[in-house]
């Protein structure tokens, strides 16, 4: 493809955080920004040089959102297929509409990935409570039941241990289309972000060793001090993906490490990654930039990391009862504060990330709890 080059005007659909991390990016390198979603004042808008407020099934704005820029991408994986398929009919679409459909659906998804080769825990598709019965029945107790599409940070999960716990599991999913998995004995969770471009060049960032609490990842560490057999096989897997789909842009692979060292694709998200953003401050290209240089068509940039680094998520229930104390945090030298903007802090809701880079990767993960803890 002939590159998009510095001064275009890329659009993204969706207006989270991450979004606004790719136009804090893009506006570096001398790219415009528009966004498209149902909200405003949002943490992508602020940075844009334009916020469209528009609903994602109003396809008539979203192709005139599109027609007004040289290229669309996505900030968050759970835009409806038809929306992408409307920006696509005036503008390039990277990554595909079609990779969304597969990996916003965990049953697309984990239906893809066992029928292509790739490791996942055992699963089978549910769709009433006779289905639930017969699923647990071949996947075995304990298992999770999670509804098949639009979930994310724990939501939509439910664990059923017993028998007797299955219709409350049932009942509280909505009695919607669900799958059910086998729950892993894990030593841990680590993910591989990495980027493709149209070429099929491939750049990684190694294995994030993640930690999570009440099912929303809570602190990030790379690289991940796990056996370097595992990384190399991780991103092999990763690399594998990306080629399958034939991705255009960033993704990440969220992997199980089982305790007799075996991987398990956990998911996939078609976009930069909540464990990538330590890449901001610790590599030579961020994920945002990667995934600015991949949907433009430029050279994919160094992922290389001088020093170990860790992230650390912020909550919105740190400012209950009263505005974190932000100086007593950035009193440690070290710690690197990221807020995205939200107006409305909320428990559970991502309002911003601390970093850090040190000498190893457990002196940085102390750092970023330490500047955490200062906040309350």
């Amino acid at each position: 493809m002939t590159p998009i080059l510095p001064g275009a005007t890329i659009g993204v659909l969706g207006s989270g955080q991450l979004g606004r991390m790719f136009a804090l990016t893009a506006r570096r390198m001398g790219y415009r920004v528009h966004t498209l979603s149902p909200d405003t004042d949002t943490p992508t808008g602020q940075i844009s040089d334009v916020e469209i407020n528009a609903e994602y099934d109003d396809l008539d704005a979203v192709r005139n959102f599109a027609r007004n820029v040289a290229a669309v991408t996505f900030e968050f994986e759970n835009v409806p297929a038809a929306t992408a398929a409307a920006a696509a009919e005036q503008a390039l679409v990277r990554p595909a509409g079609d990779i969304l459909h597969i990996t916003q659906h965990r049953l697309r998804e984990k239906t893809y990935l066992a029928r292509h080769g790739f490791p996942v825990t055992r699963f089978a598709t549910v769709s009433t409570r006779e289905e639930l019965i017969h699923a647990i029945a071949n996947v075995g107790l304990p298992a999770i039941l999670k509804t098949a599409g639009f979930g994310y940070d724990g939501k939509g999960q439910f664990r059923i241990a017993t028998l007797d716990a299955a219709d409350a599991a049932w009942q509280a999913l909505g009695t919607q289309e669900a799958v059910l998995e086998a729950m892993v004995e894990f030593e841990c969770e680590m993910s591989v972000v990495a980027v493709r471009n149209e070429s099929g060049d491939f750049e990684h960032y190694g294995a994030i060793l993640n930690h999570h609490v009440n099912g929303i990842l809570d602190v990030s560490i790379a690289p991940a001090p796990i056996e370097p057999g595992i990384t190399r096989e991780a991103v092999d897997i990763a690399r594998r993906v990306m080629e399958q789909l034939q991705v255009v842009g960033v993704l990440c692979t969220e992997f199980f490490v089982t305790r007799d060292g075996h991987l398990l694709i956990n998911e996939l998200a078609p976009r930069p990654h909540n464990s990538g953003h330590l890449t901001i401050d610790a590599c030579v290209t961020s994920q945002f930039e990667q995934q600015l240089r991949a949907v433009c068509g430029l050279p994919l940039g160094s992922t290389f990391q001088a020093r170990p680094a860790a992230m650390a998520n912020l909550l919105g229930d740190l400012w209950t009862p009263r505005e974190p104390d932000w100086t007593s945090a950035l009193a440690i030298p070290d710690a690197r504060l990221h807020l995205y903007g939200k107006a409305q802090p909320r428990p559970g809701r991502k309002m911003g990330h601390i970093t850090a880079c040190a000498a190893t990767p457990e002196e940085a993960e102390g750092i970023v709890r330490q500047a955490r803890e200062r906040l309350h």
